[in-house]
């Protein structure tokens, strides 16, 4: 049982906050929060025991910081989740500064504020996370993190833009996308990606709309931020997956199919696992018939090359924006007598998609069910069936019956129940229609960008 000051950790369980010191090779180590999730693999799990339920209920207030962020009725959300590295706290506020701060006493080493050194300010996104990497001798530390549609290098001890990276500090996202120059729409690094190695590797968040730039994975070099490789999620003409769109142009014009949610890594293998987000717009697929992969997969990419290793799609040419809403879990899990190492993968619909993550294979039967076709919209070609696994389980609700309609007074319930049975259009995967449709769980999920957790000591 590892023990820390009274002060010190009472403001540990008040944050979510894990504070021991750490490196990049600290992977795996769950005694340590240096990574968003707290690891690379995405469990969310601490092996901190100092705090439980015996003893929770004593916590008090140790300190609080103000960011000084004006104007929060503007933009108030800090959707952050901080890290821990060699005794500080870094974080971001809902303008987008990046703080370090003392843990024990909530005192400000320094702050870094992206509009102070940027010619257009940074008037918009939010910021969920940050990435950390060190040289082998330890002398050089970089926090990574984006504001808006720049990825920043900030010196991890005095809160400096580290100038040789990029220009002055940072590099634009939408730029080195592999797309036509015309082609342009909003792009925000709202979470953060992994560091392997000497490289920093990210997606991103985008448009939904028909607008949408392609979301392509890439990785950088964290000392210079020169583009070192990129993954298109929208195929381009002969590579693998390109003959899932009907529309042999439909790379120039289609974007989304974005990781906007994060990745996972297996340092030990050295592949990173990528959910992705629908192909755009959402919930019309008229424009981009087909398949539409890698949309609303899970990409298992080599970390130092981006060379593809396997995919699965959990919905194929999504009209309900399904998106994958979190980074899968690394696990390794008993079935039939045997360990296998794989990934769990929530997802919106309240499916866990759980597959051998050496091949991409599902640990249990996922078979292709039929799914309606009747009364889509003009032009639509929805795909005839979807896979639906047998096990594990589902997580969450997925039917609404005339029972859950609200009874709040009998006013409210008639009127409720005259829309209810307006709606034909009951199953998940019934596409849209112009008569309305039913969708539960809604395009909120389900599972969410928050993430699954998992138990380390039981898994």
């Amino acid at each position: 049982m590892k023990t820390i000051q009274s002060k010190f950790f009472v403001l540990l369980i008040l944050t979510g906050l894990v504070f021991n010191s750490c490196s990049d090779s600290g992977y795996n180590d769950y005694s340590t929060w240096a990574s968003y999730g707290g690891t690379k693999d995405a469990n969310r799990y601490s092996s901190i025991d100092q705090i439980n339920l015996e003893n929770v209920a004593q916590l008090k207030e140790a300190w609080v910081f103000n960011t000084g962020d004006k104007d929060t009725a503007n933009r108030s959300e800090m959707q952050c989740n901080p890290i821990v590295i060699d005794g500080t706290l870094y974080l971001t506020s809902s303008k987008l500064k990046l703080f370090a701060l003392d843990p024990a006493t909530g005192k400000q080493k320094w702050v870094f504020d992206p509009n102070t050194n940027s010619t257009e300010k940074i008037g918009f996104g939010i910021n969920r996370g940050l990435m950390y990497w060190e040289d082998e001798k330890g002398k050089d530390k970089r926090i990574f993190y984006g504001a808006a549609s720049r990825l920043y290098a900030v010196n991890a001890a005095d809160g400096n833009p580290v100038k040789d990276f990029g220009t002055n500090g940072s590099i634009e996202l939408k730029e080195g996308l592999d797309i036509p120059e015309s082609q342009d729409g909003s792009l925000i690094l709202k979470t953060p990606g992994v560091i392997y190695k000497d490289l920093v590797i990210v997606g991103m968040s985008l448009s939904e709309d028909a607008d949408a730039l392609p979301g392509h994975v890439r990785a950088f070099d964290v000392r210079t931020g020169k583009r070192k490789w990129i993954f298109h999620t929208i195929p381009q003409p002969g590579e693998f997956g390109y003959d899932s769109w009907e529309d042999k142009d439909a790379w120039k014009n289609i974007g989304g199919a974005n990781n906007w949610t994060g990745m996972s890594l297996d340092e030990e293998r050295g592949v990173i696992y990528v959910p992705t987000g629908t192909a755009s717009p959402d919930f019309y697929g008229g424009t981009r018939k087909g398949s539409n992969l890698f949309a609303n997969s899970i990409i298992a990419l080599d970390a130092s090359t981006g060379k593809y290793i396997w995919h699965y799609q959990v919905v194929h040419h999504d009209l309900w924006d399904r998106d994958l809403p979190a980074a899968p879990n690394l696990v390794t899990v008993n079935h039939n007598g045997k360990k296998i190492d794989a990934l769990a993968q929530i997802t919106k619909q309240g499916y866990v998609y759980l597959l051998d993550r050496t091949n991409g294979k599902p640990v249990f039967p996922i078979p292709e069910v039929p799914v309606p076709q009747e009364e889509a919209l003009p032009g639509e070609k929805p795909w005839p069936t979807q896979p639906i696994p047998t096990l594990p389980e589902s997580f969450s609700r997925q039917k609404f019956g005339p029972e859950d309609v609200s009874d709040l007074s009998p006013e409210t319930h008639k009127e409720l129940m005259e829309r209810y049975v307006q709606i034909k259009n009951r199953t998940q995967f019934s596409p849209p229609s112009k008569e309305g449709n039913w969708m539960f769980p809604d395009f909120g999920g389900g599972g969410e960008w928050g993430g699954a957790a998992v138990d380390m000591e039981t898994k």
